[in-house]
């Protein structure tokens, strides 16, 4: 059995198919990360699911890549996603349907890892 999600696969790609909606969202910016977004707190991105919205906002904000992602592609393991307060781990990774009213929260883990200097 294949399995699905962000740590899986060495990228992330946007969902295939016109027939699915995009939505658009609001993603809390932590604030060791708001350097990388203009020092704003929350962000809107359009998006089907958790994956395609870690694409776009890292497109959006170029800098905050290499805060999100490792060289391989993967998210990084001290950072943590949630939509509506549920750690995506635990529901379907970066395959995560995502809806207009969701809010979705990057939490960079505090003990055991850092914000790489990308300067």
């Amino acid at each position: 059995m294949r399995k699905s999600g962000l740590s899986d696969s060495p990228r992330l790609n946007p969902v295939d198919g016109a027939s699915h909606h995009s939505y658009q969202m609001k993603v809390l910016i932590p604030t060791p990360l708001r350097q990388y977004t203009g020092k704003q707190t929350s962000v809107e991105v359009s998006a089907r699911n958790v994956g395609e919205m870690l694409i776009y906002l890292t497109r959006q904000f170029p800098d905050l890549r290499k805060q999100l992602f490792a060289d391989d592609g993967k998210l990084r393991r001290f950072v943590n996603v949630y939509v509506n307060d549920e750690d995506i781990r635990y529901l379907e990774n970066g395959n995560t349907p995502l809806k207009e009213s969701d809010t979705v929260s990057i939490v960079p883990s505090v003990a055991g890892g850092k914000i790489v200097d990308s300067g």
